[in-house]
This record gives C-alpha cells, structure tokens and sequence, in this order.
C-alpha cells in the first residue's frame, strides 16, 4: 500500500537534503544553457553564499508558500531569466526561457530527492514515487511548462534522464568550476566566522575534496560516463557513509531539528571592520566588493547586469520598473567601456578602473552623473517603493541588507547617508553619500564610509 504521509516538499525540506546539494548543482550546470548562462550572468565565483541562499529562497517560495507568494517567485524567475541569453563557446545561441531546459532544471531537483532517499536506503517505493512526483508537477504547474517536454508519470523519468544525458550533457566549464575550483576559492561562511581567514583557508580545501569525492561517487553512472568522470573506491566508501549515516539517524530526530523552516532566520554575521584610507584604496575596494560580481578580476556588462538582477530580485519590481532599471545600469557600463576599454575586448580590469576613474574625477567634477548617479537614482526610486520620495530603513534594508550583511554594518551605511539624522534617506542625501565616497580625500567624511569603518 502506498504511504499516505509521502511528501516530497517534506523530504526537499530534510537537512540531509545538503548532501546531494553539489549534486544538484553540477547535474543543472552540465546543461550547456545552464553552464553558459552561469558563466556569463552568475555571481557565483565572486558570491556563492549569496547565490546559494537566493536559490533556497526562491525554492522556499516555489515549494512552501501559499499560491499568491508561488505566482510572484515565478513571474520574478521568468523576468529574470528573460535577459540570460547570448553564445556559446561553440557559437550557438542560448537562451535560458528554453522550455527543454527549463524542465531539466526542476526535474533535477525532483531526481536529487529521490536520490536522497535510496543513497540513505529509505528508497521511495513505485507508489510512493508516483505519490511525489504528483505532488512535485503540481507544485511546479504555475510555470507553465509545454506537455511534451515534462514526464507524464514517475515511470516515464528513467527514459528522460537517459535521453537528456546522452544527447544533452557536457562537460561544460560551469561544471569544471563546480567541481575543481570554486570550494577551494570560496570566501568564508558567515557562519563559520570562529575558523577566522587562515582557518578557513585550510578548511576549505579539505571540504572541497570531500566535495568533490561525494559528489562524483553520487552521479548517475550514466552521468559520470557522459562527464568523463570517474568514481573512486573512496568516494564510494564516503558516499555510503555519509548518506546511511544521515539515513539511519536523522529521521529520528525530532521534527524542529530534522527539518528546515521554510521561514528560517539566519543569525548574523560576526562585524568585521575594513579598514581603507585614500580615493585609491576606495576606488580599489568599490571594484572589487560591489563592481566585480562574477569574480574575475574584471568588469564586463554582464557585472553590471547582475548589479541591476539583485536589486530587482529583492524588490520584486514590474517589468517596466525592471527595465528602467536595466536601461540606466547598461548606460552606465556604456560609459565605463567608452573611458576604459582601451583594447575592445569589453573587460575592464581593475588597473584600469582604478586609474580611469581618479583621473577622470581629476579633470570633470561632473564625471560621476555620466553614469554612477544614473544608475543610483535608478536604485533609488525602485526601492522607494510607497513612492514618499524618501528611503525609510526598511526600503533601505531590502536593497542593501542580505545575509551575508551584520545588522550593525547596515545600520552603519544608513546612518552615513541620513546626514540630517531625521530617520529617512532623501534622494540628494543618497547621491551626495556616493558622491562623497569616490570624491573625499580624508577618511574621515561621511560618505566614505558607505563599505564600512575605515
């Protein structure tokens, strides 16, 4: 008889579910769209913590929220997927509104459940995988997605997942970094704040092999063979250790602990104070903390694009919000290409920013509303969302908060923009605070202060 308590919201919702997480990531990532699109959109080099987090957001909304929260997380996903276009490596477009690819992605995220469960060897029976994957496509009815390309029943997925892999599959560069390269480059966890940086540095490493073994060992044969990946008897031997060990004791853990709120609240980061002194260093930490989101060591407009992507994907703006958004951060990445991107290739480098940006300072007091101060006023009237022409904290908070930022640090940018101290930002409060930042020589005024204490 089938089990009436099957869920899979409830089995997405177990801790254990960490365990295939990289899994999931690197089966997504082989898609040659999806790999595309995280090397040219992504933040995930230069911010993986955040990204991860937007990503158990968004799967919070999909999967746990009632129908109203579930139709505004899918208009906000198909508004943001609508610019992740362009070419890949082999010159074929892409474009991330593919339907076939759209169904791999969720379809990922049943087939890592599933494997969840037989890894742990409490498989789903027949019964019950037809249980869940019935509830997984009503839940994901809100996107849409064409008949022909979704799997009528549980029984049908075999075939699709060996169709996909076999004609689909590479082993694209996304999945290379997955795997090799962007644990061992990871910045710390907020979370792990007591290992400091060099204990950090040395943790990292041995997570990423661990990482990388399990994740390996927990492929698909079919999977690793298309990938050219191979599984070792060590990853084998970890893979079944973990996953019966997480099987055999969390289900007896009470409820509260054995699985995720889907309203959980993450406890702050412990304040680090940066320290900078100079234009120079300024302009140096702007590049680097807020400019170079894809963590390259350079600037392209796809850096810019995914400035413009969060501020919208806190917000939860209309389309035509979002698009004027995105006019005023591309007019600024126009002007940044036009003064610095001396040889064409479309990249700016830091060198570059940093110099370009003095001297220009230097020779035109009005050289930051060619395209800084757009941008920011664009920021600005999306995040006043009641339209007072003020920014009260809260609106604050939404654009500039997040996990990975201390209450304190918050508090701290709001302050230095609030020069009067009246408890609400105006907008010439907002663009004097930038201004001040690039312009002040001392370190001492306000405005340079926005990233934190010098």
């Amino acid at each position: 008889m089938p089990d009436p308590g099957v869920s899979f919201k409830r089995d997405l919702s177990e801790w254990r579910v960490a365990l295939v997480a990289w899994r999931l990531l690197v089966l997504q990532a082989a898609d040659p769209v999806v790999g595309a699109g995280m090397t040219e959109h992504s933040t995930y080099r230069a911010h993986p913590w955040r990204r991860i987090e937007h990503t158990l957001g968004s799967g919070r909304r999909l999967f746990y929220q009632d129908a109203d929260a579930l139709r505004r997380e899918v208009a906000r996903l198909n508004r943001s997927h609508k610019r992740i276009r362009g070419t890949m490596p082999d010159g074929q477009p892409y474009d991330a509104r593919d339907a076939a690819t759209r169904v791999w992605v969720l379809l990922t995220l049943f087939e890592c459940v599933v494997a969840m469960r037989r890894l742990g060897g409490d498989p789903y029976d027949s019964a019950q995988l037809e249980l869940a994957y019935r509830e997984f496509k009503e839940a994901i009815a809100a996107f849409d997605l064409p008949g022909a390309e979704l799997p009528k029943t549980a029984a049908d997925l075999p075939a699709y997942f060996a169709r996909y892999t076999r004609e689909k599959l590479e082993f694209t560069e996304s999945t290379r970094y997955l795997l090799d390269d962007m644990l061992r480059e990871a910045p710390r966890p907020r979370r792990l704040w007591f290992l400091g940086d060099a204990g950090w540095r040395i943790t990292r490493l041995l997570v990423a092999r661990v990482i990388r073994e399990l994740t390996v060992a927990d492929l698909p044969p079919a999977v690793r063979q298309r990938l050219g990946l191979a599984r070792t008897r060590r990853g084998a031997l970890l893979s079944a250790v973990l996953h019966r060990g997480a099987g055999a004791v969390v289900p007896l853990l009470p409820d509260r602990v054995r699985y995720r709120s889907p309203e959980e609240e993450q406890p702050p980061r412990r304040l680090r104070l940066q320290h900078g002194d100079a234009r120079g260093s300024r302009v140096d930490r702007f590049f680097r903390e807020v400019l170079d989101q894809t963590g390259d060591g350079f600037i392209t407009v796809h850096d810019l694009r995914a400035m413009a992507h969060n501020v919208c994907w806190q917000l939860e703006l209309d389309e035509d919000a979002e698009a004027r958004l995105y006019r005023a951060f591309d007019g600024w990445w126009e002007q940044l290409r036009a003064a610095m991107d001396a040889n064409g290739d479309g990249k700016v480098s830091r060198e570059e920013f940093t110099a370009a940006t003095l001297a220009g300072l230097d020779q035109d007091e009005a050289y930051l509303e060619q395209g800084l101060l757009p941008a920011l006023r664009a920021v600005f009237v999306a995040a006043d969302t009641d339209g007072s022409g003020f920014l009260e904290f809260d609106e604050y908070r939404a654009v500039f908060g997040g996990p990975r930022v201390h209450p304190a640090e918050l508090s701290h940018g709001f302050r230095q923009l609030d020069t009067d101290g009246d408890g609400r930002i105006t907008l010439e409060e907002f663009l004097r605070g930038f201004t001040e930042f690039f312009t002040a020589r001392a370190d001492s005024t306000s405005g340079a202060q926005l990233l934190g204490r010098p």
